[in-house]
């Protein structure tokens, strides 16, 4: 049950939002804005069996980044765990339409790109496995200094922090 007191501080919480306020400012009958979202994940290590297609991040960090293209110029980041559920069903989502992913790896004084499909991510403390379609390059058994950009997914610009909340609410808190 909601006290007075949570929704009075949850009002001002929300109120003080900047996004918030723009939106207020802009009107309730405007059209709602998309953004599309890059993702960037690292990791210290990753190794890929190749029968499988199965490409683990080890030493994942716990932190997803995400940025948007001009002209909304967004940033922040998100857990990495709130980052797999992006996977669920429904018709915007990853599992629908899985996304490209340029990994770059560290290979003494050079780097190795891989392009690769992402499908069924699966974490398991700082370890993050997906299965991998390679769609460019070699993909080495193992490698370190891992940088994982993933494509873009078009979301509703939204009013709050993006961190530890559920994909779900990032869809219907847009600004108008």
């Amino acid at each position: 049950m909601t006290t007075r007191r949570v929704f009075v501080a949850s009002a001002t919480l929300l109120a003080s939002t900047p996004a918030l306020e723009t939106a207020t400012a802009q009107g309730a009958d405007a059209p709602a804005k998309q953004a599309d979202f890059l993702f960037v994940q690292t990791a210290n290590r990753m190794t890929y069996d190749k029968t499988n297609g199965k490409l683990t991040l080890l030493g994942v960090s716990p932190v997803t980044v995400f940025f948007s293209d001009r002209p909304e110029r967004i940033a922040g980041n998100m857990a990495t765990a709130a980052f797999v559920p992006f996977w669920s069903k429904g018709k915007d989502s990853f599992l629908s339409d899985p996304p490209n992913a340029d990994i770059s790896i560290i290979e003494g004084n050079s780097m190795r790109q891989v392009v690769v499909v992402l499908q069924s991510p699966v974490l398991k403390g700082s370890a993050l496995s997906y299965t991998a379609q390679v769609l460019k390059g070699s993909m080495p058994a193992k490698g370190a200094e891992i940088s994982v950009f993933i494509d873009v997914i078009g979301m509703p610009m939204t009013p709050v922090s993006y961190a530890g909340v559920a994909r779900r609410s990032y869809r219907r808190a847009v600004i108008r």
